[in-house]
């Protein structure tokens, strides 16, 4: 692990001596800290906004990678709908029939329970 992108680090002794609410002082106002137990990273404090920022960068990221594979995977078959419906055993009418039986019931596309 780097700690390159940190702007400290602190041994779990030094922490402990420099206290918690100084180390959240600082990870609030930008600083990330590493904390090292027996010179290896153990943790790291950042604050709330960095931390929204690294997990809003993952979201994207896997984003991306869920594009890139789709992308690279993609062979251009396509299925339509229909032979979906008959691989499932329904009947597009049937289906269409039930549809509009639900909506004359007072059953929306967006609520499966009836109103009361």
């Amino acid at each position: 692990m780097s700690t390159l992108a940190f702007e400290s680090t602190l041994s779990v002794t030094d922490a402990s001596k420099r206290g918690v609410s100084r180390i959240v002082a600082d990870a609030e106002s930008g600083a990330g800290i590493v904390v090292e137990r027996r010179g290896e990273p153990a943790a790291v404090v950042v604050g709330m906004k960095r931390m929204q920022s690294i997990l809003e960068r993952e979201d994207d990221l896997r984003s991306a990678v869920l594009v890139l594979s789709r992308a690279a995977t993609d062979t251009g078959n396509r299925t339509s709908l229909d032979d979906v419906i008959s691989a499932l055993g329904f009947d597009r009418a049937e289906l269409e029939e039930e549809l509009e039986a639900g909506e004359a019931a007072g059953f929306s596309d967006s609520s499966p329970i009836a109103p009361a």
